[in-house]
């Protein structure tokens, strides 16, 4: 059997804290080509998750612990929709393949559960958005500031 204590899932995110890009993981599935991934993903506040989509595959999100926006876009890179998961938001969520995202951790300690179909494929240029800034370039700090208050309707103007 394989779980997750509480206290794991404190180990993981002091692990997110002391990590450049404030972010850790804990695979449940044995190997990438497994053909369905799981794993526990812990995020820290300031961490940057690109907009991306999955084409191959749905997403299934449920927080552990802590809280998280996710974002959605259209194909232009205006939002879609905000949700919250987590606290008094939803306890779980499934994005159809295909759906633009990014996700935010609201608090320290926060921590997610990911479900979608494997086997691990890297993202390819077409499943990165375009209108959104890669991890490490100037325009990043903007792009988290949108992300934080970002509603359905408004376009990141980079």
């Amino acid at each position: 059997m394989k779980s997750l204590k509480r206290a794991d899932l404190s180990a993981l995110s002091a692990q997110a804290a002391a990590a450049p890009r404030l972010r850790a993981h804990q695979n449940f599935h044995a190997e990438l080509a497994d053909p369905i991934q799981r794993l526990a993903i812990a995020m820290e506040p300031g961490t940057y998750v690109r907009p991306h989509r999955h084409r191959h595959t749905f997403e299934l999100l449920m927080p552990l612990s802590g809280t998280f926006d996710l974002i959605q876009f259209d194909d232009d890179g205006s939002v879609c929709r905000r949700v919250r998961l987590g606290g008094e938001g939803l306890a779980l969520c499934e994005q159809t393949a295909g759906s633009w995202h990014s996700v935010i951790a609201l608090e320290p300690g926060s921590v997610i559960f990911e479900v979608k179909h494997g086997p691990y494929m890297p993202l390819g240029a077409d499943d990165i958005a375009a209108w959104s800034p890669a991890e490490g370039e100037p325009g990043v700090a903007a792009m988290m500031a949108f992300l934080a208050r970002a509603q359905a309707g408004e376009r990141f103007a980079g």
